[in-house]
């Protein structure tokens, strides 16, 4: 029996290392019981909250995990996009008092490093979980 049921936003910006983040992500759910039951794919993590409040809406949905891999360019662009967005989703946790769990790696890295990184959708999904079970003995 499935215990969580989550939500996963992903980021198709840079498609080749997210769909490996979620692949290790629908792997870490199985293990913990849990199963994501929705995936909705946006085009970069920017454009990740009005997804994320669409799943947090949903009754069915206990947590959400965002899967995204921010690396620097020639401008500060990765910077701005990486604190706008985890400071919304932060927010967003708060206002559907659901776990929202931050996955995505970056700023300020190169290809090589979001490629070492990938097992941050292994981690969102553990950080969901942990926070579901911690927050049901409240």
């Amino acid at each position: 029996m499935v215990k969580y049921k989550i939500g996963a936003v992903v980021a198709e910006f840079n498609y080749d290392l997210t769909h490996m983040m979620l692949e290790l992500a629908k792997e870490e759910a199985k293990i913990r019981d849990s199963e994501i039951i929705q995936v909705v794919p946006v085009p970069g993590v920017f454009d990740m909250p009005l997804a994320i409040k669409k799943l947090l809406e949903k009754d069915e949905i206990d947590a959400v995990i965002t899967l995204g891999a921010v690396i620097e360019g020639a401008t500060d662009h990765d910077q701005i996009v990486a604190q706008h967005a985890s400071r919304k989703i932060a927010d967003l946790s708060l206002e559907f008092e659901k776990p929202v769990a931050l996955g995505i790696s970056g700023p300020g890295m190169t290809r090589l490093d979001a490629h070492k990184r990938v097992d941050y959708g292994k981690r969102a999904v553990e950080a969901a979980v942990k926070m579901l079970n911690r927050l049901s003995e409240i």
